[in-house]
């Protein structure tokens, strides 16, 4: 029985980390790739492979406060969305229009978003 509970109690498995080793720091301080992905998780462009991951993957961690997410994907995120929010806040604003149009997560992630800003 005790097994049971263990397993009921555990989250599911993590995002695959194939990606986990990807540069953020070289796609962030590129325009180009960037906008590059942000296009992609808009549907304004094409998307790498990771890039369709991360689009398959973002709305699940959204509404479940990345439990699946590995360490350095919680760690990337942090450092995109402080990017996003402090450089290009009209960016974040598109993608908060399409991945949270009931303002929902901006409302969950409120103080962590408010605790990024300024701090680039």
């Amino acid at each position: 029985m005790a097994c049971v509970a263990v397993t009921w109690a555990r989250p599911e498995s993590t995002y695959t980390d194939k990606w986990d080793n990807i540069n953020v720091d070289e796609i962030l301080e590129s325009n180009r790739l960037l906008k590059g992905y942000v296009d992609c998780l808009l549907g304004k462009g094409r998307c790498t492979p990771d890039g369709k991951a991360l689009k398959e993957t973002l709305p699940d961690a959204l509404e479940h406060e990345c439990v699946k997410c590995t360490g350095k994907q919680k760690s990337g995120a942090d450092k995109v969305i402080r990017h996003l929010v402090n450089k290009w806040p009209d960016l974040w604003k598109e993608l908060a229009v399409k991945y949270d149009p009931d303002n929902i997560y901006q409302a969950r992630y409120k103080d962590k978003i408010d605790a990024v800003k300024g701090s680039a």
